[in-house]
């Protein structure tokens, strides 16, 4: 098959997927299962991908599908349990917001387009350097080696931060409280930067692959971290809510893990 065959039968069958979890989404009033989702659209993709490229290095396909596994999966459970586990549930306040605006005789179909084919739209476009690192048959090499180290790095930062904050929210003592130390203390944003870097990784098997046009994928997922959806959204709700977060933003990075500023 065509590589543009390819990612487009990922297309479909993800495009398929969002349907149907937007038919259980209305059963249960609640648009918010389309976050779970999120990491595990790139299991699907990347699965997909890997069983239509017998073209590329089976060493390399057999890595990137394993990390995107173990990426995806612990994201899926992750916010499974932060968002709808014990004494959590109820739709996020986005989404909320949302149903508001359009009212429930309307948000019901509305969803379908904003919410589930949108994120699997992004998803699909995301995904591209997990096609191109399978399709190309370049041999595997020392910058495959370079991307698995890339990406460790990112999962480590990703879920070692989640767990230092799932933590810290069990024990703290006012809500406004802030976490400062552990991953915190290097960067703001510890997890938001880890699934970049992870990405980072998968951008890398692309180039190692031959093709570095489809590491854009990669460039996207950190443009929509940074500026869309986490970094930005995350720091004008902080800035509001939490007292000593400004000080906290003096000395420590936004993004990138670095030493913090000395007061």
């Amino acid at each position: 098959m065509d590589i543009w065959e390819v990612y487009f039968g990922g297309l479909f069958w993800l495009m398929t997927a969002m349907t149907l979890l937007w038919v259980w989404s209305v059963r249960l009033r609640n648009a918010g299962i389309v976050d779970v989702f999120w990491g595990s659209s790139f299991v699907l993709s990347a699965g997909y991908y890997w069983l239509h490229t017998p073209t590329g290095d089976p060493l390399r396909k057999a890595i990137l599908l394993a990390c995107v596994a173990i990426w995806g999966l612990r994201l899926t459970l992750h916010l499974a349990w932060r968002n709808h586990g014990p004494g959590r549930g109820g739709e996020d306040f986005r989404y909320q917001a949302f149903r508001k605006h359009y009212g429930p005789e309307r948000y019901w179909w509305v969803s379908l387009f904003q919410v589930f084919w949108l994120q699997g739209l992004l998803s699909w476009l995301v995904s591209a350097p997990l096609l191109g690192a399978q399709y190309a048959s370049t041999p595997f090499s020392w910058l495959d080696v370079v991307a698995v180290c890339v990406w460790l790095v990112g999962f480590v930062f990703e879920a070692g931060s989640d767990l230092q904050l799932a933590h810290f929210r069990a024990n703290r003592r006012h809500p406004k409280q802030l976490l400062t130390t552990g991953f915190w203390r290097y960067t703001r944003h510890p997890n938001y930067f880890g699934d970049a870097a992870c990405w980072w990784g998968y951008g890398l098997f692309a180039v190692a692959a031959g093709a570095p046009l489809w590491a854009v994928g990669s460039l996207l997922m950190t443009g929509l971290i940074v500026r869309v959806s986490g970094v930005a959204m995350l720091e004008r709700s902080l800035k509001q809510e939490k007292p000593g977060y400004a000080e906290y933003a003096r000395r420590t990075s936004a993004f990138i893990p670095w030493f913090p500023k000395r007061n």
